[in-house]
Protein backbone atom coordinates (compact mmCIF):
# COMPACT_ATOMS: atom_id res chain seq x y z
CA UNK A 1 0.00 0.00 0.00
CA UNK A 2 1.14 3.76 -0.66
CA UNK A 3 2.19 5.74 1.85
CA UNK A 4 2.57 9.40 2.39
CA UNK A 5 4.08 11.80 4.75
CA UNK A 6 3.21 15.21 5.93
CA UNK A 7 6.04 17.19 7.77
CA UNK A 8 5.03 19.19 11.03
CA UNK A 9 7.51 22.13 11.94
CA UNK A 10 6.96 24.84 14.55
CA UNK A 11 5.23 27.51 13.21
CA UNK A 12 3.56 25.29 10.07
CA UNK A 13 0.25 25.84 8.60
CA UNK A 14 -2.15 24.37 10.78
CA UNK A 15 -4.97 24.09 9.26
CA UNK A 16 -3.33 22.83 5.79
CA UNK A 17 -1.14 19.92 7.94
CA UNK A 18 -4.05 18.64 9.34
CA UNK A 19 -6.40 19.10 5.93
CA UNK A 20 -4.41 17.00 4.17
CA UNK A 21 -3.65 14.51 6.92
CA UNK A 22 -7.61 14.30 7.74
CA UNK A 23 -8.61 13.71 3.89
CA UNK A 24 -5.57 11.11 3.30
CA UNK A 25 -6.77 9.31 6.61
CA UNK A 26 -10.77 9.08 5.44
CA UNK A 27 -9.45 8.19 1.85
CA UNK A 28 -7.88 5.53 3.78
CA UNK A 29 -4.48 5.58 2.87
CA UNK A 30 -1.58 5.89 5.14
CA UNK A 31 -0.53 8.95 6.00
CA UNK A 32 1.80 9.67 8.91
CA UNK A 33 2.18 13.14 10.46
CA UNK A 34 6.05 13.62 10.93
CA UNK A 35 7.39 16.12 13.29
CA UNK A 36 10.78 17.40 11.75
CA UNK A 37 12.93 17.36 15.25
CA UNK A 38 10.28 16.45 17.82
CA UNK A 39 6.74 14.87 18.21
CA UNK A 40 5.15 18.30 19.65
CA UNK A 41 5.09 20.76 17.14
CA UNK A 42 3.23 24.04 17.95
CA UNK A 43 2.30 25.79 14.51
CA UNK A 44 2.02 29.22 13.68
CA UNK A 45 -1.59 29.88 15.40
CA UNK A 46 -0.33 28.85 18.49
CA UNK A 47 -2.13 25.13 18.34
CA UNK A 48 -0.17 22.31 19.68
CA UNK A 49 -0.37 19.13 17.76
CA UNK A 50 1.20 15.63 18.76
CA UNK A 51 2.93 13.84 15.56
CA UNK A 52 3.20 10.18 15.15
CA UNK A 53 7.08 10.36 14.69
CA UNK A 54 9.95 12.40 14.14
CA UNK A 55 11.73 12.39 10.72
CA UNK A 56 14.56 10.06 10.01
CA UNK A 57 16.50 8.78 6.73
CA UNK A 58 13.42 6.29 6.85
CA UNK A 59 11.31 8.87 5.12
CA UNK A 60 12.38 7.65 1.54
CA UNK A 61 10.79 4.35 2.15
CA UNK A 62 7.65 6.86 2.00
CA UNK A 63 5.90 7.20 -1.78
CA UNK A 64 4.91 11.17 -1.12
CA UNK A 65 6.28 13.63 0.88
CA UNK A 66 3.87 16.48 1.59
CA UNK A 67 5.63 20.10 3.37
CA UNK A 68 2.59 22.08 4.80
CA UNK A 69 3.22 25.85 4.85
CA UNK A 70 3.24 28.83 7.23
CA UNK A 71 6.27 30.88 7.14
CA UNK A 72 8.40 29.70 10.58
CA UNK A 73 7.65 25.94 9.50
CA UNK A 74 8.77 26.79 6.11
CA UNK A 75 11.94 28.34 7.04
CA UNK A 76 13.02 25.57 9.47
CA UNK A 77 12.05 23.11 7.40
CA UNK A 78 14.61 24.51 4.67
CA UNK A 79 17.27 24.65 7.28
CA UNK A 80 16.92 20.88 7.90
CA UNK A 81 19.43 19.23 5.70
CA UNK A 82 18.29 15.87 6.90
CA UNK A 83 14.59 16.88 5.34
CA UNK A 84 16.25 18.37 2.56
CA UNK A 85 18.61 15.41 1.23
CA UNK A 86 15.76 12.96 1.71
CA UNK A 87 13.64 15.44 -0.82
CA UNK A 88 16.62 15.24 -3.05
CA UNK A 89 16.38 11.56 -2.94
CA UNK A 90 12.80 11.21 -3.13
CA UNK A 91 12.47 13.62 -6.17
CA UNK A 92 15.38 11.67 -7.78
CA UNK A 93 13.78 8.56 -7.44
CA UNK A 94 10.64 9.78 -9.64
CA UNK A 95 8.95 9.57 -5.73
CA UNK A 96 6.00 12.65 -5.17
CA UNK A 97 6.88 16.15 -3.66
CA UNK A 98 4.24 18.42 -2.81
CA UNK A 99 4.38 21.62 -1.04
CA UNK A 100 2.11 24.48 0.16
CA UNK A 101 1.87 28.00 0.35
CA UNK A 102 5.31 29.14 2.01
CA UNK A 103 6.81 25.48 1.93
CA UNK A 104 7.79 25.63 -2.14
CA UNK A 105 11.00 27.84 -0.44
CA UNK A 106 11.87 24.54 1.05
CA UNK A 107 12.16 22.82 -2.07
CA UNK A 108 14.45 25.87 -3.77
CA UNK A 109 16.53 25.39 -0.53
CA UNK A 110 16.86 21.35 -1.91
CA UNK A 111 17.36 22.48 -5.91
CA UNK A 112 14.14 20.78 -6.77
CA UNK A 113 12.87 23.85 -8.66
CA UNK A 114 15.27 24.06 -11.13
CA UNK A 115 12.91 23.38 -14.79
CA UNK A 116 9.98 22.95 -13.02
CA UNK A 117 6.34 24.55 -13.01
CA UNK A 118 5.32 25.45 -9.62
CA UNK A 119 2.75 27.49 -7.84
CA UNK A 120 2.97 29.19 -3.96
CA UNK A 121 1.69 31.63 -1.98
CA UNK A 122 1.86 35.09 -3.78
CA UNK A 123 4.08 36.84 -1.05
CA UNK A 124 6.69 33.94 -1.33
CA UNK A 125 7.63 34.08 -4.88
CA UNK A 126 9.94 36.86 -4.23
CA UNK A 127 11.59 34.21 -2.06
CA UNK A 128 12.61 31.82 -4.80
CA UNK A 129 14.57 32.33 -7.72
CA UNK A 130 14.32 29.11 -9.60
CA UNK A 131 11.50 27.40 -11.82
CA UNK A 132 8.50 29.07 -13.44
CA UNK A 133 5.63 29.83 -11.16
CA UNK A 134 2.39 30.07 -12.16
CA UNK A 135 -1.27 31.28 -10.51
CA UNK A 136 -3.43 27.31 -9.90
CA UNK A 137 -5.40 26.25 -6.99
CA UNK A 138 -2.58 23.43 -7.78
CA UNK A 139 -0.20 22.69 -9.89
CA UNK A 140 1.18 19.08 -11.36
CA UNK A 141 4.51 18.80 -13.05
CA UNK A 142 5.14 15.65 -13.14
CA UNK A 143 5.77 14.03 -9.67
CA UNK A 144 6.14 18.14 -8.21
CA UNK A 145 2.76 18.75 -6.57
CA UNK A 146 2.55 22.49 -5.39
CA UNK A 147 -0.56 24.59 -4.03
CA UNK A 148 -1.27 28.22 -2.93
CA UNK A 149 -2.18 28.59 0.30
CA UNK A 150 -4.95 27.58 2.75
CA UNK A 151 -8.13 28.35 1.00
CA UNK A 152 -6.76 25.75 -1.80
CA UNK A 153 -5.93 22.93 0.82
CA UNK A 154 -8.76 20.77 0.38
CA UNK A 155 -8.17 20.67 -3.49
CA UNK A 156 -4.49 20.24 -3.16
CA UNK A 157 -4.89 17.07 -0.53
CA UNK A 158 -7.73 15.75 -2.75
CA UNK A 159 -5.15 15.71 -6.12
CA UNK A 160 -2.39 14.23 -4.02
CA UNK A 161 -5.02 11.63 -2.79
CA UNK A 162 -5.47 10.75 -6.60
CA UNK A 163 -2.02 11.29 -7.16
CA UNK A 164 -1.12 7.82 -4.74
CA UNK A 165 -4.35 6.24 -6.02
CA UNK A 166 -6.96 7.41 -3.87
CA UNK A 167 -10.67 7.51 -4.67
CA UNK A 168 -10.86 11.18 -3.37
CA UNK A 169 -14.78 11.53 -5.12
CA UNK A 170 -15.77 9.49 -2.68
CA UNK A 171 -14.28 11.40 0.06
CA UNK A 172 -15.36 14.77 -1.74
CA UNK A 173 -19.23 13.39 -1.65
CA UNK A 174 -19.10 12.56 1.82
CA UNK A 175 -16.95 15.82 3.11
CA UNK A 176 -20.06 17.58 1.08
CA UNK A 177 -16.92 19.47 -0.66
CA UNK A 178 -19.35 20.60 -3.71
CA UNK A 179 -21.62 21.81 -1.54
CA UNK A 180 -18.91 24.52 -0.19
CA UNK A 181 -17.04 25.35 -3.13
CA UNK A 182 -17.85 26.08 -6.66
CA UNK A 183 -15.93 22.96 -8.38
CA UNK A 184 -16.11 20.12 -10.85
CA UNK A 185 -15.39 16.76 -9.60
CA UNK A 186 -12.30 16.94 -11.12
CA UNK A 187 -11.12 19.44 -9.09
Amino acid sequence: MKKAAVIFANGCEEGEALTIVDIFRRAELTCDMVGLDQKDITGGHDITMRTDKVLSEDLKDYDMVILPGGYGGADAMANNETLLECLREMNAAGKYVAAICAAPIVLEAAGILEGRTFTCYPSTAAKISHGNRVDGKVVIDGNLITSQGPATAYAFAYKLVDALGGDSLTVKKRMVYFNAFDVKEDE
